[in-house]
């Protein structure tokens, strides 16, 4: 891990990416809860299972977790949309609610303030991108970012794309919670911003304490960090 003492100042990158459960929003219990609640009709222990493997896979999208989850964990062996598209519907129900009352990142309205003008920002979330664009709108958060991208698109898919409209352009920083928002960041040859203070990764210290990121405990560490 790179110290946080040498986060570079705000001005130098020339976009922001921020994944949304457990960096904007305070909602990763909201979604595990949420992902238990829909699988509980197959059964407790393909509930818990779902989760265990939804908590591993942190940052990827629900349609893959319950893809995965149909195929694997329940054996379904039929190609059949209906429990997918049930599975969907009531973990969106149970997800709704949860995300206009969680918690807001300390400090995030007015790190979007003070980031340099022109400077454009993007949600690009593992989230169903059509509910992230309501929740935001609701909560007064959509006019602070450029665009909110999400799932069914994997968000390696919208980076990709971002960067080959020059939408994006290096050098950038991404904040993310989760590993795998660490590959997306790599690959695409983004700086990377670890956010543990509501990660669900339990061993961050361990996984990257070999790898190019800073960490911060939330967006209110990185903003006093990089300051300048």
């Amino acid at each position: 891990m790179r110290p946080p003492e040498t986060l570079p100042a705000s001005a130098h990158y020339r976009a922001f990416l921020f994944d949304c459960d457990g960096v904007l929003l305070n909602s990763n219990v909201v979604k595990t809860e949420a992902f238990y609640k829909a699988a509980l009709p197959w059964g407790e222990r393909a509930a818990t299972e779902l989760v265990e493997y939804h908590v591993s896979r942190g940052g990827v999208s629900r349609y893959e977790k319950f893809r995965y989850f149909l195929a694997e964990i329940v054996g379904q062996t039929k190609d059949e949309q209906a429990p997918l598209e049930q599975l969907l519907d009531d973990f969106a129900r149970h997800v709704r609610e949860g995300l206009m009352q969680c918690e807001e990142a300390p400090g995030l309205r007015e790190l979007l303030a003070c980031l340099p003008a022109g400077c454009p920002r993007y949600v690009v979330s593992g989230g169903d991108q059509q509910e992230l664009r309501r929740v935001f709108r609701e909560r007064g958060l959509a006019d602070g970012f450029d665009a909110i991208y999400g799932s069914p698109v994997d968000k390696r898919a919208h980076v990709k794309r971002l960067l080959e409209r020059e939408a994006v352009q290096r050098p950038s920083v991404f904040f993310g919670d989760a590993w795998y928002d660490y590959e997306v960041a790599s690959e695409a040859g983004l700086d990377f911003v670890f956010l543990h203070g509501w990660s669900e990764v339990s061993d961050w210290c361990e996984r990257f304490s070999n790898e190019p990121v800073w960490v911060c405990r939330d967006l209110s560490e990185y903003r006093r960090l990089a300051a300048g």
